[in-house]
């Protein structure tokens, strides 16, 4: 399929772990990101938060929020992109997505206008 499938949202208390994981064909040779969209503020308009990207060689990149904690890595032979997030915070509470691009460079990762597939979103809930 063409657009993303995240997994792995869920509930944790601050401080553990979750790890999401994005299916997407649109993959290799292809920008991926992972956008959180934080309660309340979709309807306030604020845009997607650019949480992590990989690039088609593998270069990275992070919010500082989230530097350290999460990793962001991808498995060629399954096409799926993951992030891994450590000692989460109640601030980390969001709905995730998923957005893909197929040009193989993106000159801003976390605009969420350069990115042509979504996923459905994955709630991930931290409680404190």
């Amino acid at each position: 399929q063409v657009q993303p499938v995240e997994s792995g949202g869920g509930s944790v208390q601050a401080g553990g772990s979750l790890r999401l994981s994005c299916a997407t064909e649109t993959y290799r040779d292809s920008c991926l990101a992972w956008f959180r969209q934080a309660p309340g503020t979709e309807r306030e308009g604020y845009a997607r938060q650019g949480v992590a990207f990989i690039d088609s060689d593998g270069s990275t990149g992070y919010i500082d929020s989230v530097k350290g904690r999460f990793t962001i890595s991808k498995d060629n032979a399954k096409n799926t992109v993951y992030l891994q997030m450590n000692s989460l915070k109640p601030e980390d509470t969001a709905m995730y997505y998923c957005a893909a691009d197929r040009r193989a460079f993106i000159a801003t990762m976390f605009d969420p206008g350069e990115y042509n597939y979504w996923g459905q979103g994955t709630q991930v809930t931290v409680s404190s």
